[in-house]
């Protein structure tokens, strides 16, 4: 694996661009999510329908657990991709899924916080912002920075998750129905994954031609990553929310978490699995 090159000054904590504070653990719910969904291939088509020519350099910005890093090499095969992220414990797990992939020729990684000074990297064809953009301080310089980053007629892809992944029916069997939909709009007013649209900050930024789009996702197969996903969502949920949901629906939520419960995600067999993607795309004219 490429020497990972550290910049600048840096949180000595395990939040990511993309980390909601989880430490090295939310990893695994980033690779889930980009297992069970299964959306990475897709987006990167609709991208590479708008590049002018197969980029030889791209940026994964705020890599996270580095999904997007290895679908990007995988997907254009001639490029190397430098994974940029402020976290050591997310850098660390990247690299090991790097190296697993056989990818660690063509993947570099750099520590550095995209809301401070960029290291020098180059230029690049394609620089990738999924579901970072929002954790930044300053999203609009960060964007300037990425539009001073790319060559001319590269390309930024920014992507969001709108909202949280659904994977159950209404009514449980138990509880009060609807629980899921309250844990979310719990979340949302909590600021989960707050982001606007980014259409006019690409166009401030200097970019052109921005084009916006919405992917959504349903996976009806019951895999054992699904339940898993579920899981993770469903514990991330309990722990932010605690008394804001009620004790009814706690008590509901830790049943769901209870493997030995007869209605727990492990044994129900009515999962499905429902999440969309927005993406904003921007050229350097």
């Amino acid at each position: 694996m490429p020497e990972t090159h550290t910049h600048g000054h840096h949180h000595d904590h395990a939040a990511s661009a993309r980390d909601h504070g989880h430490g090295a653990g939310h990893a695994d719910v980033l690779d889930l999510d980009a297992l069970v969904v299964g959306h990475l291939d897709e987006l990167l088509s609709w991208i590479d329908d708008r590049l002018t020519t197969a980029p030889a350099r791209a940026l994964d910005l705020g890599a996270g657990s580095g999904t997007g890093a290895i679908a990007l090499a995988r997907f254009f095969p001639e490029a190397s991709v430098i994974a940029l992220d402020r976290s050591t414990d997310m850098l660390s797990h990247l690299q090991d899924a790097v190296a697993r992939a056989g990818l660690d020729r063509r993947v570099a990684t750099v520590h550095a916080d995209a809301d401070t000074e960029w290291p020098e990297m180059g230029s690049f064809d394609l620089v990738w912002a999924a579901s970072s953009l929002h954790h930044m301080s300053n999203p609009g310089l960060v964007l300037r920075r990425a539009h001073a980053a790319l060559a001319v007629d590269g390309v930024l892809a920014v992507t969001e998750m709108d909202g949280l992944p659904r994977f159950l029916p209404s009514d449980l069997g138990f509880g009060r129905p609807g629980l899921e939909q309250r844990c979310h709009d719990a979340m949302r007013e909590r600021g989960w994954n707050a982001h606007p649209d980014w259409t006019s900050a690409l166009e401030e930024a200097g970019f052109v031609d921005v084009e916006r789009r919405t992917f959504t996702y349903r996976r009806e197969a019951v895999s054992a990553e699904a339940r898993g996903y579920a899981r993770r969502i469903f514990a991330t949920v309990r722990a932010h929310l605690g008394a804001m949901i009620g004790s009814a629906d706690a008590e509901s939520i830790d049943r769901l978490l209870d493997d030995d419960d007869a209605g727990s995600l492990a044994r129900r067999d009515d999962l499905v699995v429902t999440s969309a993607r927005t993406i904003w795309v921007g050229r350097r004219g």
